[in-house]
């Protein structure tokens, strides 16, 4: 098997490579990991120009000889390629897993919404400088190579589902990168933003026409809030319960999901 990596967004850390290598050595002899030059690339913000990113994840994506695209970290910057890549994947595409969150939320959406190969909202390489960053990591190359499911968010339910970021959900909606999700499970999660911002993302994923028709919500870490002045009063679960009802759809609970060493794995759609 073979995975290759790649840095859509922000450029990746060198020293992550000989750690991840290393894991995935021990683990999975039989995977060759492969990390894209261009994942070291840089461009101010971004870890090469946007022509530069968006070659090199066609390079993987369109190549026979890999399995799966493992996204090397998030940042900003994912989006600026959707409309040069999107129409460029040939047949090879189709057939790959696609494993990242945060901004990759932007590729993963639009490979979704236009079923392409099997994104999936999970680990990537960059989590490796987490504390037990190994089994953060491991969870998502036992997807990648054996569709491990000890891998999955504990409360899937065999109902399709959907993992966002909030920033990146609000994002594409009013876009055509959105996927349709009806019937599915909408799960989101949020890092370093103040709350007052969280309601205010909650307020627009509440009265977004294109998630007419979601299944239920539920609700991943909200981490490294930033402080409100005046402080805020309003807990992250009043919130979201209040925009749960304003939109007449069910809160499902508190997943395991977010920026956090205890990331599971949502494959998009039915795992």
């Amino acid at each position: 098997m073979r995975i290759g990596v790649v840095a859509p967004a922000n450029r990746a850390n060198p020293d992550m490579v000989a750690t991840v290598s290393a894991l995935a050595a021990i683990e999975y002899p039989q995977v060759d990991l492969v990390f894209h030059p261009q994942c070291f690339a840089t461009q101010g913000h971004f870890a090469g120009s946007d022509a530069v990113r968006a070659a090199a994840f066609l390079d993987y994506a369109n190549d026979p000889a890999y399995d799966a695209v493992w996204f090397a970290r998030g940042g900003y910057g994912s989006n600026r390629l959707l409309a040069t890549v999107m129409p460029a994947l040939g047949p090879a595409a189709r057939h790959k897993t696609y494993v990242g969150y945060s901004d990759m939320g932007f590729l993963l959406g639009a490979l979704y919404a236009r079923r392409i190969g099997r994104p999936t909202h999970g680990p990537m390489p960059t989590d490796i400088h987490r504390v037990r960053g190994d089994e953060t990591v491991m969870r998502s190359l036992a997807w990648m190579v054996e569709g491990a499911r000890t891998a999955l968010e504990p409360g899937l339910d065999g109902r399709p589902s959907a993992a966002f970021n909030l920033s990146i959900l609000g994002a594409l909606i009013g876009t055509p990168w959105l996927p349709d999700l009806t019937d599915h499970i909408l799960i989101v999660e949020e890092v370093s933003e103040p709350l007052y911002n969280v309601d205010r993302l909650l307020f627009h994923m509440a009265g977004a026409t294109q998630l007419k028709g979601i299944a239920g919500i539920r609700l991943g870490a909200v981490g490294d809030v930033k402080a409100n002045d005046p402080p805020w009063e309003e807990s992250i679960e009043a919130m979201i319960d209040r925009w749960c009802a304003a939109m007449a759809v069910p809160y499902l609970g508190r997943a395991q999901i977010g920026h956090t060493q205890d990331n599971m794995v949502v494959p998009f759609g039915i795992a």
